[in-house]
C-alpha cells in the first residue's frame, strides 16, 4: 500500500475545505497517537481515510449500503453518519485496506460505539478538535484532551446529544452507548479497576 497513491485518491474524492479538514484531522492524529501510546501510522492512515466517501452524492451513498448489507439501522437516522459506513467499505474496496482496526476507526468516527479502541478514539476525537474545527466548546474539548481522551470524547458525545435534542433530530443510538461507555471506564478507572 502506497500512502502516496492513497492521499491522491483521497484527495481526488473531496473538495479543497474537505481535504483540508482531512489534513488537520491527520495532523491532530498522528500527536494524540504519540501522546497516548498509539500508533502513529495507523493513526495516520486512519485519519487520511476518515471522510473518503463524506463527498459523495447521498443516493450513492444509500446505495453501497443497500447493494452491500451495510447496516440497514443507517437508513432510518441522520445521512451525516453514512459516510463512515460507506467509506470504510469504499477503502477496503477500491484500496485493498485489510487492518480491521483501521477500518473500524473509519467506520465508528462520527458515533463511537461501546468498546472503542483506542484508535476509535483518536481519530473521532482527532475529527472533533482538529485546528480547523469552530463550534461552540472546541477549545474545552481541546482542553481535555491534553489529559484524557476518554474526558474529551464524553464532552464531544454530550455536545453533539445536546444539538441533536436541539434541533428536534434523531440521536444514533451507538453515540448514547459510546459516550455511557466512555463515563463507565472513566469511573472504573477512577475506582481504581
Amino acid at each position: 500500500m502506497n500512502l502516496d497513491k492513497l492521499k491522491e485518491a483521497t484527495r481526488a474524492q473531496m473538495p479543497d475545505k474537505r481535504w483540508r479538514h482531512t489534513l488537520g484531522v491527520v495532523e491532530t492524529a498522528i500527536k494524540l497517537a504519540e501522546r497516548y501510546d498509539g500508533d502513529p501510522a495507523q493513526a495516520e492512515l486512519a485519519a487520511l481515510l476518515h471522510d473518503y466517501s463524506k463527498a459523495w452524492p447521498i443516493d450513492r451513498m444509500e446505495a453501497v449500503i443497500r447493494e452491500h448489507g451495510l447496516s440497514a439501522e443507517l437508513l432510518d437516522n441522520d445521512k451525516e453518519l453514512w459516510h463512515a459506513h460507506v467509506g470504510a467499505w469504499a477503502v477496503q474496496t477500491e484500496h485493498g485496506i485489510e487492518d480491521e482496526e483501521v477500518l473500524d476507526a473509519i467506520r465508528y468516527h462520527t458515533s463511537g460505539r461501546e468498546g472503542m479502541t483506542k484508535l476509535d478514539k483518536i481519530v473521532c476525537l482527532a475529527d472533533y478538535i482538529e485546528p480547523g474545527r469552530n463550534y461552540p466548546g472546541v477549545e474545552r474539548i481541546r482542553q481535555l484532551a491534553e489529559h484524557s481522551m476518554e474526558e474529551a470524547l464524553i464532552a464531544a458525545f454530550g455536545s453533539t446529544i445536546a444539538v441533536l435534542v436541539e434541533r428536534g433530530k434523531r440521536i444514533f443510538p451507538l453515540t448514547v452507548l459510546a459516550r455511557n461507555d466512555l463515563i463507565m471506564q472513566m469511573k472504573q478507572n477512577n475506582n481504581g479497576g
